[in-house]
């Protein structure tokens, strides 16, 4: 039980927080004085520290007058030369989660989550209240409203849900709001604002503390009678167990009919094995021919380049083993004119040069033992032997018929000697 001073010294509070909204629609439902903690950075930039300022939590509500809905909202107060002042508005339908503080043995300190804020990367501030009751006296009332108004509870992580409860169920008088928030009227220390909400002293009703309380009987004997609370759960699922095998043998004709699906699906799923058996084998038959295929491709391409590197080889020796018509016919046939003597000197030269080109090392050894480089080069020699037979004969000729000009011709002789 609360003191008379520190009954007077609550009302108090909650009249100067209501002084902070005067100005305002809104309506303020409770009030608690909590420790700001935030991390902030040192002058160094390299560690943070917490910094822990003194703040109010209000939950104020707020009539629309187009929707004649209520908003609910948490409001963050800080202190100030002139009194209490709002430094900050969090909406209640866009809080998400309440999660206690990990290293706070006292369980006094959470942090709450919002869905809408801009930047998700900056820690949120964590909030000390000043005792469990407190903690428990909001959490209450947040999770009423949020499921009274919103339809929807905050999650709620790193605290006793059950204990919760249990304090809510034994202090549900103390608390100053229960159902949602309406517009009928307002209590008795806030009738300046009057028609702006309306303060209940149930949080629960009858059907839900009835099922509260048998849940915490159950809770209670799990922990302090377990070998009775492990004997009853086994006779509730022996008992669960046969209403489920009396519910099957009623429902036997569905069961026949799930069972003949079941049949018909494994014997499609057999079937579709088996094609995919069959499919498996001719892929992997098609994969074969394929790698076949790509070898066969890869050895004609690489004969392909051979080929036009032999027939571009051939060429060259082709141009080697080619003999001129006009050279061919000065050799083998004509008269030794004196007019042909340059082209016959010429016809020569290149013979000389075909002959000492089909001879290593000006041609390749590879090339010297082939058939055709051998018969060019046999008919080169005919040819040369066939030029040097018509020049011999040309000369021999020539010679015996200027030496018998030159006899019958006396000019030729002196006539000194006679």
């Amino acid at each position: 039980m609360a003191s008379a001073a520190q009954i007077g010294d609550e009302s108090e509070f909650l009249r100067t927080v209501d002084a902070a909204f005067q100005d305002s629609d809104n309506a303020v439902l409770v009030a608690f004085r909590v420790a700001k903690s935030q991390a902030s950075w040192s002058v160094a930039g390299r560690r943070n520290r917490l910094t822990t300022k003194p703040r109010v939590l209000a939950i104020t509500a707020m009539r629309s007058s187009s929707t004649q809905k209520f908003s609910v909202n948490l409001q963050v107060l800080k202190y100030s030369s002139g009194g209490l002042q709002p430094a900050k508005v969090y909406k209640l339908k866009h809080l998400t989660k309440i999660e206690a503080v990990p290293n706070d043995n006292t369980g006094c300190t959470f942090v709450m989550g919002f869905d809408n804020l801009k930047s998700q990367s900056v820690a949120p501030p964590q909030w000390t209240m000043r005792s469990l009751d407190d903690r428990n006296r909001f959490l209450t009332c947040i999770l009423k409203l949020c499921k009274e108004n919103l339809g929807r509870l905050p999650k709620i992580q790193g605290m006793d849900v059950v204990e919760l409860a249990l304090w809510a169920q034994a202090n549900v008088k103390g608390l100053p709001i229960g159902s949602p928030v309406q517009a009928d009227s307002v209590d008795a220390e806030r009738d300046q604002k009057e028609g702006k909400v309306t303060v209940e002293r149930e949080l629960l009703s009858k059907a839900e503390e009835d099922d509260m309380e048998a849940l915490l009987g159950a809770y209670l004997l799990g922990i302090d009678e377990a070998e009775a609370f492990s004997e009853r759960l086994k006779r509730e699922l022996l008992a669960l167990e046969a209403a489920n095998v009396h519910a099957i043998l009623e429902s036997e004709p569905l069961v026949e009919e799930v069972l003949q699906d079941l049949d018909s699906a494994m014997a499609g799923v057999e079937e579709m094995e088996i094609w995919l058996g069959v499919f498996n084998i001719k892929l992997r038959h098609m994969r074969e021919d394929i790698e076949s295929i790509e070898s066969r491709n890869n050895m004609l391409e690489m004969q392909v380049q051979n080929n036009a590197l032999l027939v571009g080889e051939l060429y060259k020796l082709l141009e080697r083993l080619h003999v001129p018509s006009e050279y061919a016919a000065l050799l083998t046939g004509g008269s030794f004119d004196e007019a042909r003597i340059p082209q016959t000197v010429e016809a020569c030269d290149w013979l000389a040069s075909s002959i000492r080109g089909l001879e290593p090392p000006i041609l390749d050894s590879t090339y010297v033992n082939m058939r055709a480089v051998k018969d060019k080069r046999t008919e080169l020699e005919k040819l040369k032997s066939t030029f040097l037979r018509r020049a011999s004969d040309f000369l021999r000729n020539y010679f015996s018929s200027l030496v018998d000009f030159m006899i019958t011709d006396k000019t030729y002789f002196s006539q000194a000697g006679f």
